[in-house]
């Protein structure tokens, strides 16, 4: 059994710990196994079912490890001393003294098997299944529903690297030692009792008469936390051990992104003040190309009766108002589609957010200030049952909650500091998005929804004050209201 006494199922204090392994005798086993295969030179050597006698302290902690020792009818000893540090990290050492009159050989194992799989499927943006970082594959990730179709799958041998079993916050991986090459295997099997595994067998090693032999076993069993994860795979050299955390294809963004909110948690002690922090050096990053985008709209708002005139002697024949609407962009240096930029450049850094709140267990249960007890789940209030003041659960597409309202609003806002563009499609797709926009981030975390309209909130005072220094008139006052003017009927 291994339960993690540091994290819990829900926000509540009272709710249980997280259990990560159990005995293979209940329906959720999950557990991880180091043994030898031997043959009939060496006689019987540890299993699963191996009884040992245990020297000293039985107590397992970071200063107490637990030795254990079985000596088998051939003659041969074998020494387990288990350790295991601050964290999730356990150490097999295990030697082989052997009395007999004659060398022998025998392999080393390891394997981590669970009988079951996660309740709820995770979304495409994260791996759950069996990985590992070996031979000349390096990262293989394996979904559940893969190796259930495969059932086995062998990649090359190797002398270095790690495999297991990760989770979306937990994983349970073996590190092999490096002194014997190794074959690593992922299956299904599919007998009396569904199972999914992850072994090592390495090559035969050779014990003289009269000598002893050790081989080293690494077991992680617990959080992927971002620093420790990092620190083993350094302080242990165990390869690529980083990838544990589904990174993905985006690396290079996510993970400087999660350096950079840490660091600011660090500093300000709240993640929700973290993900402002960061918004404020992502607007300072991106700010000479939102300058120039904003510089452009305001130009654009220059032109408007010229472009209003151009409808006007062009209402019969599109091709030839879109050939004018094209030439005076061209003169005016105007970019159409300029009002996109400020949306569309944010976009990766958007989806590494999201990223990080979703795969970091750094972010699970991480509060902000009133409601948002959670900043890696959704908001958990709605719109529909008045936030919580009406006694009746709100189905899931309903759930739109007082961050996605106000990231709307000021998404809402943002849009109608631009220009309305000329084409009636344009102008419309501008008019819903913050509808659609709304309704879309409802079920994302509530540190992206958060990030979202605090950036919104900036790029409004940004545009603001560009589009006042180009001259161009701030329209967002007279846009509102036009909202509710009458529109003339084409009579009129």
């Amino acid at each position: 059994d291994l339960r993690l006494k540091h994290y819990r199922l829900t926000v509540e204090k009272d709710s249980p710990n997280i259990e990560l392994l159990n005995p293979s005798a209940l329906p959720n086993g999950y557990y991880a196994e180091i043994g030898f295969v031997g043959n009939e030179e060496t006689g019987s050597v540890p299993r699963h079912d191996t009884v040992w006698a245990v020297e000293g302290s039985a107590t397992l902690t970071p200063a107490t490890p637990v030795t254990l020792s079985y000596t088998n009818d051939k003659g041969l000893t074998f020494r387990r001393t288990i350790s295991v540090d601050d964290d999730y990290m356990f150490t097999f050492s295990d030697t082989v003294t052997n009395s007999g009159a004659a060398p022998v050989s025998l392999s080393n194992y390891g394997r981590v098997t669970r009988f079951d799989k996660p309740t709820t499927a995770s979304i495409w943006v994260l791996h759950e299944g069996l990985i590992g970082v070996t031979g000349e594959e390096g990262l293989q990730e394996i979904d559940y529903s893969t190796i259930e179709e495969d059932k086995r799958i062998t990649p090359s041998k190797s002398t270095d690297g790690w495999l297991g079993v990760t989770d979306k916050y937990w994983a349970v991986t073996l590190v092999p030692s490096g002194k014997q090459p190794f074959q690593p295997n992922f299956s299904y099997f599919s007998d009396a009792r569904s199972r999914y595994q992850a072994d090592f067998l390495t090559d035969a090693m050779t014990v003289d008469a009269g000598q002893s032999a050790t081989v080293e076993t690494l077991v992680f069993a617990g959080a992927k936390e971002v620093a420790l994860i990092d620190g083993y795979e350094e302080d242990r050299n165990i390869r690529q051990f980083e990838l544990l955390i589904d990174w993905g294809w985006f690396y290079f963004i996510t993970k400087p992104m999660f350096w950079l909110i840490d660091w600011f948690y660090r500093l300000l002690g709240n993640f929700g003040f973290a993900i402002l922090a960061t918004t404020v050096v992502v607007k300072a990053v991106f700010f000479p190309l939102a300058n120039k985008s904003y510089a452009s709209m305001a130009n654009m708002k220059k032109v408007q009766p010229k472009m209003l005139e151009i409808r006007e002697k062009y209402a019969d024949d599109k091709m030839k108002q879109q050939q004018a609407m094209m030439e005076l962009y061209k003169t005016e240096k105007i970019n159409p589609l300029a009002g996109c930029w400020p949306v569309l450049i944010q976009i990766p850094v958007f989806f590494a957010l999201y990223k990080v709140l979703y795969i970091t267990i750094e972010m699970r249960h991480a509060p902000f200030f009133g409601w948002i007890q959670d900043l890696a789940a959704p908001d958990p209030t709605s719109l529909f049952n008045l936030f919580g003041l009406l006694p009746f659960a709100v189905p899931e597409y309903l759930h739109i909650g007082v961050w996605p309202l106000i990231m709307g609003v000021t998404m809402f806002l943002q849009m109608r500091m631009n220009p309305t563009p000329p084409d009636p499609t344009q102008a419309m797709i501008f008019a819903w998005m913050p509808v659609v926009f709304t309704f879309m981030l409802a079920s994302f975390p509530a540190g992206l929804v958060i990030y979202w309209a605090w950036n919104n909130l900036l790029s409004i005072i940004q545009q603001g004050a560009i589009m006042k220094r180009q001259g161009a008139k701030i329209e967002l006052w007279d846009n509102l209201v036009g909202l509710f003017k009458k529109k003339p009927s084409p009579a009129e």
